[in-house]
């Protein structure tokens, strides 16, 4: 009986040590996708933990965000990222898994790249990109107001303050820039 040509490829697959994310980079320089799959765990598992502890303790969980404190905490999320992955004053924290590259486009603020392979590399990824730990932010924020909320409210309305001040400033030099 002959094979398919998709029973071929699967017995391919399979004798490369059943790996799936083999045939995603040929040249193994991309994306490490293992360790992007590791943390992304790591965080999910994390979250349902404290979702399912928190729904059974007596006060359990809130039935809904204010919208105002949704605000609040998008506002310090922007505003913690930026800090964590770009300012300079916490260069110290990247230092470990970037490599500097020179001054950012806005001051105080630098351009850094991931260095290192594997989990080094996927932190790296992390803490250069504002983007991709906004999620991690916002998720600290509203746990935050489900376990302490006056704390995280005050913490929250310092970082959005911190971040409308950012964007003044953006808006400022641009106004006596031309």
């Amino acid at each position: 009986m002959a094979q398919s040509p998709q029973s071929t490829q699967q017995d391919t697959e399979d004798s490369n040590g059943g790996n799936p994310w083999e045939a995603y980079d040929p040249n193994d320089d991309g994306p490490p996708l293992a360790s992007y799959a590791t943390i992304a765990g790591g965080f999910s598992c994390g979250l349902v933990t404290f979702l399912v502890i928190r729904r059974q303790e007596a006060g359990g969980l809130p039935e809904r965000v204010a919208p105002q404190d949704i605000g609040v905490i998008a506002g310090a999320s922007f505003a913690l990222s930026r800090l964590l992955t770009k300012k300079k004053v916490t260069a110290f924290i990247r230092a470990p898994f970037t490599e500097y590259e020179g001054k950012g486009d806005a001051p105080g603020e630098l351009e850094e790249r991931p260095r290192g392979s594997g989990s080094k590399r996927a932190i790296g990824e992390l803490l250069t990109c504002p983007y991709c730990l906004d999620m991690w932010a916002a998720t600290a924020g509203i746990v935050g107001l489900v376990v302490v909320p006056r704390e995280t409210r005050v913490v929250a309305s310092i970082l959005a303050a911190f971040g409308l001040s950012d964007l003044l400033q953006g808006v400022y030099r641009k106004s006596i820039a031309g």
